[in-house]
């Protein structure tokens, strides 16, 4: 399930976001407490936003356990957003992070009428490539030096859906 971030989530959020494993192809990591803490406010603000253009969101068990994050951001054409998740190690293999992207691609579609969803990943990271296209994305690009990290530069694999893709996820 996706719902808000709480304060008590911080150790939970620390367990996957200090993971050497989860945050190999990420942009960020492994976190520090403080870089956690600081994770946790920023979410916060971005929430309490109006309008809201950016959905940081808790990824939990349907008992509430906290197991990683996703997001939805709207760009600044307003009707592109780009997606991106993270799960703790052991959720990593039982489809989770393809079922949290399919309801990204749908709130997307549905609640904020975007046109066009991105995403981008790590060339290396291939289950993330394959958790794309099985949401329904579709490769489109690689971008080459597209993002400075951990002192150097990175390309990225784009993947996109349109809401008028056939096979795009929508409600009925």
């Amino acid at each position: 399930m996706l719902r808000e971030f709480r304060l008590d989530d911080e150790v939970a959020v620390h367990r996957y976001g200090s993971d050497d494993d989860v945050t190999r192809y990420t942009t960020w990591g492994p976190n520090s407490p403080a870089d956690t803490a600081m994770f946790l406010s920023e979410v916060a603000r971005e929430a309490a936003r109006e309008p809201r253009t950016t959905f940081i969101l808790a990824v939990a068990t349907l008992d509430d356990e906290l197991t990683g994050a996703a997001n939805l951001t709207i760009t600044d054409t307003q009707s592109t957003g780009e997606l991106g998740y993270v799960l703790a190690r052991d959720q990593w293999g039982h489809g989770y992070a393809t079922e949290v992207a399919r309801r990204l691609i749908l709130f997307g579609f549905d609640e904020l009428e975007l046109l066009r969803i991105t995403a981008t990943c790590h060339p290396d990271n291939f289950a993330s490539a394959r958790v794309l296209e099985k949401a329904g994305m579709h490769f489109e690009k690689t971008i080459r030096d597209h993002l400075r990290v951990r002192g150097g530069w990175r390309d990225s694999r784009v993947f996109a859906i349109a809401a008028s893709d056939e096979g795009a996820v929508h409600s009925d």
